[in-house]
């Protein structure tokens, strides 16, 4: 484990992202945990307010990021101070991705049904940087054998492969089987084979003069968001907390 880590993470100058996802998906769980504690009026806890004014914890997640990036641009890919960088940069990431509902809205939408984007955001942001992390490169890695060579080349070839289906389920509007798809090579084929969702660009290019297609597409839709809409609200429930009910409250 310890000549793998040095020879993919550490060697390869990717110790400052493996830093910075960890630091993101620690931040995030440990932001949510506090927000649903204040929610529910339970520990210590409580919004941060300056008079009137309510504080989000976005304020503070952009001014980490503007250091933690400057640092890391200053600090190269090696070092402590790249690591540094690295770890205030993803906590700024999480503390900004968490209320990015808020962010697209302009509205504090946090414990709506709009706010589940924040969750879906940094779900689907910590999945491509975890591919960025195991991505075989063999860039920036010295002395590599004849067989090291053969197993990145073909890693590298399938990826790209992969990443061409990605695109095609990301073009029939299955953003979310697109990016999981990168990761995992049968969910990506799986996506771009199957009929394209109602509105997406496939569906607009290549089911306009196919009416039989297009209605199989609708119906496909239909029956997919009718069987998978609760299990994917109770997932994502579960993560950052069940919305309340469509009408004006304000966090608590």
């Amino acid at each position: 484990m310890g000549h793998w880590l040095d020879r993919n993470i550490i060697e390869p100058g990717k110790l400052p992202l493996l830093l910075a996802l960890a630091s993101f998906v620690l931040t995030f769980v440990v932001t949510r945990v506090i927000t649903r504690l204040i929610r529910a009026g339970k520990g210590p806890f409580g919004n941060v307010t300056a008079g009137a004014v309510h504080i989000h914890h976005v304020v503070p997640g952009v001014i980490l990021i503007v250091i933690g990036g400057f640092g890391a641009v200053a600090a190269g890919r090696h070092g402590f101070g790249s690591a540094v960088s690295a770890v205030i940069f993803g906590i700024g990431a999480g503390l900004v991705l968490d209320e990015f509902a808020l962010v697209l809205h302009l509205d504090d939408v946090y414990w709506t049904e709009a706010g589940r984007k924040s969750v879906e955001m940094v779900v689907l942001t910590a999945a491509l940087v975890g591919l960025l992390l195991a991505g075989f490169t063999p860039f920036g890695v010295n002395d590599l054998s004849e067989d090291e060579l053969q197993n990145r080349a073909g890693v590298a070839g399938s990826v790209g492969v992969n990443f061409l289906f990605s695109l095609i389920a990301l073009s029939k509007g299955k953003a979310r089987i697109a990016v999981f798809g990168v990761i995992i090579p049968a969910v990506a084929l799986v996506g771009s084979l199957r009929l394209a969702r109602p509105g997406s660009p496939w569906a607009k290019r290549f089911y306009r003069r196919r009416p039989r297609a297009r209605a199989r597409a609708i119906l496909r839709a239909y029956h997919h968001d009718r069987r998978w809409s609760g299990p994917r609200r109770a997932f994502q429930d579960w993560i950052g907390g069940k919305p309340d009910p469509p009408r004006a409250l304000e966090r608590g």
